[in-house]
């Protein structure tokens, strides 16, 4: 099923008899039960405000048209979403509404914020059928439910998004990466720690395998050298860094956990204390990226393998985000009332069950 509008959709939820499956290009959906009901259709830029950094635009828009519409204008969604299509082995294009049903955030996430910090309003068609608007084109508080942020993150599991509003940023004119190769993970997160306690609006701090940890800096021309130089002192306990002025490849690299593209074993994703990252590194004892300071950790790992067995005591969670194993379930278990809280609002915004139910 693909609708092409809002009304469609509403009508093709109201009468479903069975699961839905929600995706829009299919390149980050989990499986679940259902027939397959794609988002694509609904596509499309509604407003864009370029004076006012704002953009209204469709759940199914393909992400690489929203940003070339954006960079066509010097501006940006300020929270970097990553491309995990080539990760999973998967060729669709990623779209927007699914972006913000993972709550998809790269790298710039230390400084800038999730995209639910970016995201300022919603349309979407809850398992009733029900057309649902919660905030708006403008920053401003929000009384009763923020539904805005509860969509964000929720994997179509209370209702298909059908229209998304965001809060955009210029794309500054100068960055900076400072390189610092050959740290062990350890000294990799004291680094990034480092650089991210500075005065100096550190946009970015990984930890990439061949290359060696990143810093990065954005701003204007005049302001990011000053930073450069003083971060170059700040950090030289850490050995001595290269300035590279052009490494978005690098970043992307990292957002995308792109040293794990088409390698054998499964991909976890792990969300844990910036200072508690070198002892996950330890106990997996493979590859990792680092990401957010050390905070987010894409590790490789032998395929079927339970992550979490190896990081039990160690406060986080870790999410299977390629591969299967019987008996391992890829999302982490929910504590008792969170459990309680995410059935209560299921039951309120899809009481049939419908919406990507699960395997």
């Amino acid at each position: 099923m693909r609708p092409t509008s809002e009304d469609d959709l509403a009508a093709l939820v109201r009468g479903a008899t069975g699961p839905l499956r929600v995706q829009g290009g299919g390149t980050r959906s989990e499986p679940s039960e259902g027939e397959v009901l794609e988002t694509g259709g609904l596509s499309g830029i509604v407003l864009y405000e370029p004076a006012a950094l704002t953009l209204v635009v469709r759940a199914g828009t393909p992400l690489a048209e929203v940003e070339a519409a954006l960079a066509a204008e010097g501006q940006r969604l300020p929270f970097e979403p990553g491309l995990v299509g080539a990760l999973l082995g998967r060729n669709g294009a990623s779209t927007i509404g699914g972006v913000v049903a993972t709550n998809a955030s790269g790298p710039r996430r230390v400084q800038a914020g999730a995209c639910r910090d970016s995201l300022i309003g919603v349309r979407f068609v809850d398992g009733r059928g029900t057309v649902i608007k919660n905030g708006g084109r403008v920053m401003k508080n929000v009384t009763g439910y923020d539904l805005v942020k509860l969509l964000a993150g929720s994997h179509g599991s209370l209702g298909v998004l059908t229209e998304l509003a965001f809060k955009l940023q210029p794309i500054p004119p100068a960055t900076a990466t400072l390189i610092l190769p050959g740290l062990t993970p350890a000294r990799a997160v004291a680094a990034m720690s480092a650089a991210l306690g500075s005065p100096y609006d550190v946009t970015g701090a990984a930890h990439l395998p061949g290359t060696g940890t990143l810093i990065r800096l954005e701003g204007l021309a005049a302001s990011v050298a000053y930073r450069v130089d003083r971060l170059l002192v700040a950090l030289a306990p850490y050995g001595q860094a290269v300035v590279e002025r052009d490494a978005a490849a690098l970043w992307q690299a990292v957002r995308d956990a792109a040293p794990f593209h088409g390698r054998e074993g499964d991909v976890w994703r792990i969300s844990v204390r910036p200072s508690d990252g070198p002892e996950v590194a330890a106990r997996l004892g493979g590859e990792v990226v680092m990401d957010w300071g050390g905070g987010l950790i894409w590790a490789l790992y032998p395929a079927g393998m339970d992550a979490r067995a190896q990081l039990a005591g160690i406060p986080g969670h870790a999410t299977r985000i390629r591969g299967t194993a019987p008996g391992i379930p890829a999302l982490p278990p929910e504590p008792a009332p969170v459990a309680a809280l995410t059935a209560a609002l299921r039951a309120q915004f899809d009481p049939r069950g419908i919406l990507n139910a699960g395997p």
